[in-house]
């Protein structure tokens, strides 16, 4: 008879089940464990395999999801609405775009209508990464599991072997007592 598949046996020791009813996460850390290969996953998050649009967009959602971008848009429209204020009352010219800012409002609605979806991207690719990061954890939380229910078999083994050793001395010393009190009687 060959010797069985080491993925298969450890499968069934480990987990109870053939390799092949098992998910291909729980597949992938039977054969890290078989390989007694690291799990990385570093190179993987740290390829940066994004197209310049996708660049782009971590670019806008990075800046347009900060305090400065905040307090600076929020100085561009009060310096947007005192400049058209002061066109239109203290100089007595016609200002570029009167109260009630109408123009501004276009402006800051299409702003708004580009940067959402272009914010929405950079989040979902994050998100994904993200995806990622938690399965490889998970795959790292669940070998290192299986690895400590094979290190408290081992250690049960272990002492299984050892009072077994220590019964075996036991019984002979209680052999060679028995025998020396014979003698002696």
């Amino acid at each position: 008879m060959s010797n069985p598949d080491p993925t298969e046996a450890l499968s069934r020791e480990l987990l109870g089940q053939p390799y092949a009813a098992l998910t291909p996460l729980q597949r992938s850390v039977i054969d890290l464990i078989c390989a007694e290969a690291p799990s990385d996953i570093a190179a993987t998050l740290k390829l940066d395999d994004r197209t310049p649009l996708q660049k782009l967009a971590d670019q806008v959602a990075a800046v347009g999801g900060s305090w400065g971008f905040i307090l600076g848009f929020f100085l561009f429209l009060a310096a947007w609405i005192i400049g058209n204020v002061w066109l239109l009352g203290a100089i007595g010219r016609k200002a570029f775009d009167p109260y009630p800012f109408i123009f501004l409002n276009l402006m800051l609605s299409m702003l708004a209508a580009i940067q959402a979806p272009v914010i929405m991207m950079s989040q979902n690719r994050a998100s994904a990464k993200d995806r990622l990061q938690a399965e490889h954890d998970y795959m790292v939380n669940l070998r290192a599991e299986l690895e400590i229910m094979r290190l408290h078999d081992k250690l049960d083994a272990l002492r299984v072997d050892e009072l077994e050793a220590l019964l075996r001395q036991q019984a002979e010393m209680l052999d060679e007592m028995r025998t020396e009190m014979r003698r002696l009687a």
